[in-house]
């Protein structure tokens, strides 16, 4: 009985100092002087995890609180509950607190923005040099980068949404073009639903079309709807739409900076003084003011505007309002 006892309480003392141990290694503050970032790579088996955080010399004695850590996570169900990211860990902070932290995914989030009048391939090319998204697209050409995200049917200019977007590191590539795609729909949906009426456009994909030629054409707020009234009212008169952008944008990389008058008579798909209606796509990524503009523009009788040169646009409803208007800036410019 006595050997029993001995050993009974043999084990409880044993018990009892694993307990302490363990209550240590994970609810101590780790052994760090200054705020550290630990990365959680998609898929990271939990033991590497704890070995990882033990191997740092965060946790003491490293090895057993590794083992603690992994008993930890199991009884609390949370083996398999780790979210991919950066995590900024600051001094005070437990290994239970790190793991509660990754778990909660609050990692450190990063930022790309993309620019109202870019093109498909800007936001590709700053995509593709983020440092902290993960690429699996870098040798994908625009068609193929549509494929990947679902849109193989729509064509890739105009569909991704100028906006700061913040997300955690290692999201690839995909899933943040995905993303800028999907508010992109998002946005143009809602919009869509609240349009004026008589609008010349027979889908959203036109609106679409409409509100990248005004975000090309103007950089003033106030001018946005009054430059989509001028457009609009020419398509609905029939009139040819003869703005320069979409003539740079069907150019391509022969544009050198200078629209010439053969640029501006050489017939391509987007030359909108060789044809009349809109071109076959976006010529750049439209902001929401020139989607909205697009879908709500001024009303009047102005049918023509011309550069001031300072970013701003003289608008005029006759033919020889316009120009003279063009003699009198344009003589000035020169």
């Amino acid at each position: 009985m006595r050997r029993l006892l001995a050993v009974t309480l043999l084990l409880a003392l044993l018990v009892a100092g694993v307990s302490i141990d363990a209550q240590r290694a994970l609810f101590t503050p780790l052994n760090l002087a200054e705020p550290a970032t630990i990365t959680v790579e998609p898929g990271l088996p939990f033991a590497q995890f704890a070995r990882r955080l033990a191997d740092n010399g965060w946790m003491a004695p490293a090895t057993r609180g590794a083992l603690y850590l992994r008993a930890y996570a199991r009884i609390h169900a949370i083996e398999r509950k780790l979210q991919a990211g950066d995590y900024r860990v600051v001094p005070g902070m437990s290994a239970v607190q790190v793991l509660d932290m990754i778990v909660a995914g609050r990692s450190v989030l990063y930022e790309l923005r993309i620019i109202e009048g870019w093109t498909f391939r800007d936001a590709l090319d700053a995509v593709r040099s983020h440092p902290q998204l993960r690429q699996t697209l870098a040798d994908a050409d625009p068609a193929a980068v549509m494929r990947a995200i679902g849109r193989d049917h729509q064509h890739p200019e105009g569909r991704l949404f100028p906006d700061t977007y913040r997300f955690a590191g290692g999201t690839t590539d995909q899933a943040f073009l995905r993303r800028a795609a999907d508010t992109m729909d998002q946005v143009l949906a809602l919009e869509w639903d609240s349009r004026a009426e008589g609008l010349p456009y027979a889908s959203p994909a036109e609106a679409l079309v409409m509100a990248s030629i005004i975000e090309k054409e103007t950089g003033a707020a106030e001018e946005r709807p009054r430059i989509a009234g001028v457009f609009v009212r020419r398509l609905l008169l029939g009139m040819r739409l003869q703005t320069d952008p979409t003539v740079i944008y069907g150019l391509g990389s022969t544009f050198d900076g200078n629209l010439r008058r053969r640029d501006l008579e050489t017939d391509t798909e987007y030359n909108t003084y060789t044809r009349a209606g809109l071109p076959p796509s976006p010529i750049c990524l439209p902001g929401r003011a020139s989607i909205r503009a697009a879908l709500h523009p001024a009303p009047g009788d102005e049918l023509f505007f011309v550069s001031r040169g300072d970013g701003t646009h003289e608008f005029s409803a006759t033919l020889d309002q316009h120009q003279a208007a063009v003699r009198r800036y344009q003589l000035k410019g020169r």
